[in-house]
């Protein structure tokens, strides 16, 4: 399972074209040969379940192109979370692989961008990672909806994404450092880079343990929620909200013969199950 699709090319295209050579696999499908492998350690079974959803991480991964890694590390890193989910993924509970894979891609992607981020160890918290993540995204969000055209403040941001100006701020500068080399002498005529007054900050074995035990208990709590809610609910977790590309309430309405209001009353109550059950996780974030 380690080699479903080896990466040699430096073309993002090239590596595509033998991707999508593995074709998708339906509900029926997954569920058979996921089984085989949950019970059987039938490593077969197992790379066919890698190969058929590697066109899906190189989607997750390209959403992070702006961080200045070439793709393909990108996604040769999302490809080690897709295959740790589908160790993991037990296929009873109901829900599609690539539904519980998001999490364990992302997770990879995220965690080797912040291990070769070069000016400093960003990974401390949960909080720090999350807002490493979101700041960048964010404030160009509000930028392009400023229809007076200002740049978005550090207070601003700080308000919008939950968190302390200052905290926004150290961020900022954070994010900024990626932007020179770090070869840059500190002075015209020679002498001592920026590299020469950087310490060693790569990041423990601790938080490589604690991050790895806060994602395993957040994909447990969401099984949980998955595993106590009807199919309408269910559907409405896969189809809604672990998807990137949501069905809208209407649809899911005409599916089950029901009205987009009360679609979006279940999704109401869904969120609220899941806000409940990750309330624990996100208190010890604080």
């Amino acid at each position: 399972m380690s080699k479903a699709v080896a990466i040699r090319e430096n073309n993002i295209d090239s590596y595509m074209a033998v991707v999508n050579r593995h074709p998708l696999l339906s509900r029926d499908e997954e569920f058979t040969i996921a089984k085989q492998y949950k019970e059987d350690g039938d490593v077969t079974s197992a790379h066919k379940l890698v190969v058929s959803n590697l066109r899906f991480v190189v989607k997750i991964a390209h959403e992070y192109k702006n961080y200045g890694f070439k793709t393909l590390d990108l996604v040769q890193e999302g490809n080690v979370g897709l295959m740790m989910a589908v160790k993991k993924f037990d296929p009873d509970r109901g829900y599609r692989l690539i539904s519980y894979a998001v999490w364990w891609i992302r997770a990879q992607i995220q965690g080797y961008i912040q291990r070769s981020w070069s000016m400093v160890k960003v990974g401390m918290t949960s909080g720090r990672r999350k807002l490493f993540f979101k700041l960048r995204s964010e404030k160009s969000k509000l930028e392009q909806a400023a229809s007076n055209g200002d740049r978005v403040t550090a207070g601003e941001l700080a308000e919008h994404l939950g968190v302390s100006e200052k905290d926004v701020r150290e961020m900022e500068v954070v994010m900024a450092g990626r932007d020179f080399s770090l070869d840059t002498r500190l002075a015209e005529d020679g002498g001592a880079t920026h590299l020469d007054m950087l310490e060693d900050v790569q990041p423990t074995q601790e938080d490589h343990l604690g991050s790895y035990q806060e994602q395993k208990i957040l994909h447990e709590k969401i099984a949980e929620v998955i595993e106590s809610s009807n199919d309408k609910e269910r559907y409405i977790i896969e189809h809604r909200l672990m998807t990137d590309e949501p069905m809208s309430l209407q649809e899911i309405g005409t599916k089950f013969g029901v009205s987009r209001e009360r679609i979006r009353q279940l999704e109401s109550r869904v969120m609220g199950k899941l806000k409940t059950s990750l309330a624990p996780l996100a208190d010890s974030r604080q």
